[in-house]
């Protein structure tokens, strides 16, 4: 008799976990899987920003619930120890729900910032920003719901903040330099930046401390977000990716410059119209511009898509020019010096 009336003590509150554990498998591991495959091919990336950060917390909540019911059946008669469970469960519900909202947030401004490119970047300070912000919000309510007094907190927080400050300038300097690299819109990820320093290459990121600049041998540049702030940086991605390229290129004073002329600008339209990463509508020029110790000095002006398709548009460019002078008999002068020696000796007896 006594083992029954055990039973019957036990095996409701089991079928509450048990069934929570069920239902929370058959939400997750099902219904979850159908909604993600439907969510695939949906234009609406609800998949990435709702779906996937559910996943293993649909589980968590289902079995929560079912502890919940099996410790009102259990607890009924001891109030306080009922409270304290339940004050437990509803923090972690609390805890799971603010990692979940961060996650869904964070994902709605990327789907929104993706689709008005350009208007808004994509660095992740904004995502360490607003899922922070969350983070904060969530703590703020689950001292709530425990009824601790947040007033206090937030103080302590604001007189505490002024010494956190000042032992953090160098943090917070790169942290507000971030903003206003973002705020500005003068540097992007994606574009490609030199530094007065001289380091240059693909902006790929920046973080709440750093900007991080991948180089052409694909190596990574970590420049601090107040350096950024502060130095001089040519961005070759603004206001446009196009631009001018200038190769210089030196004639023999011999030469007939209307030919050499009309040679230059037939290859640079060649090299315009077959070269990857030219711009074929372009139309060339060049300008002479000096007369030098050994040759005639021009500039050929040619467009290039962006920066670095400088490089082989210069090379073809030279490897064309160069076979194309060679046949029309145009010679490009190197330097020539005219040494003249004396006798020494015969300068001093013509002196006496």
């Amino acid at each position: 008799m006594l083992d029954y009336l055990d039973l019957t003590k036990i095996i409701p509150p089991l079928l509450f976990i048990v069934g929570g554990l069920i239902v929370g498998i058959i939400a997750d591991r099902i219904i979850l899987k159908k909604l993600q495959d439907t969510a695939t091919k949906s234009k609406w990336k609800v998949n990435e920003i709702i779906i996937k950060p559910l996943k293993g917390v649909l589980l968590l909540w289902f079995i929560l619930a079912g502890i919940t019911g099996a410790a009102h059946y259990l607890f009924v008669d001891n109030i306080k120890l009922l409270e304290i469970i339940m004050k437990i469960i509803l923090s972690i519900i609390i805890l799971s729900a603010t990692i979940v909202s961060a996650r869904v947030v964070a994902g709605f401004f990327m789907n929104y910032r993706k689709k008005v490119a350009g208007v808004l970047p994509s660095p992740s300070i904004f995502n360490y920003f607003i899922k922070i912000f969350v983070y904060t919000l969530g703590f703020l309510i689950l001292l709530q719901s425990l009824s601790i007094p947040i007033t206090p907190i937030l103080t302590a927080l604001g007189v505490g903040g002024l010494a956190v400050a000042l032992a953090l300038q160098d943090t917070l300097s790169n942290l507000f330099a971030g903003f206003h690299i973002i705020a500005s819109g003068l540097v992007k990820p994606g574009d490609y930046v030199k530094l007065e320093s001289g380091e240059e290459g693909y902006v790929q990121d920046v973080t709440w401390r750093n900007t991080v600049i991948r180089a052409l041998q694909n190596n990574m540049i970590i420049v601090p977000n107040s350096k950024i702030a502060s130095t001089i940086i040519t961005n070759y991605y603004q206001p446009m990716q196009e631009m001018s390229l200038l190769v210089q290129v030196g004639v023999s004073y011999n030469s007939d410059l209307e030919k050499v002329e009309k040679v230059t600008i037939e290859i640079a339209k060649e090299v315009m119209r077959e070269v990857d990463g030219g711009i074929s509508e372009f139309d060339p020029f060049i300008r002479y511009h000096t007369f030098a110790d050994f040759s005639i000095n021009f500039s050929v002006i040619l467009r290039t898509k962006e920066y670095v398709n400088q490089y082989i548009i210069k090379h073809e460019f030279i490897k064309r020019l160069h076979k194309r002078f060679n046949k029309e008999g145009i010679v490009i002068p190197f330097p020539i010096r005219t040494v003249e020696l004396h006798d020494l000796g015969k300068e001093l007896q013509l002196k006496k």
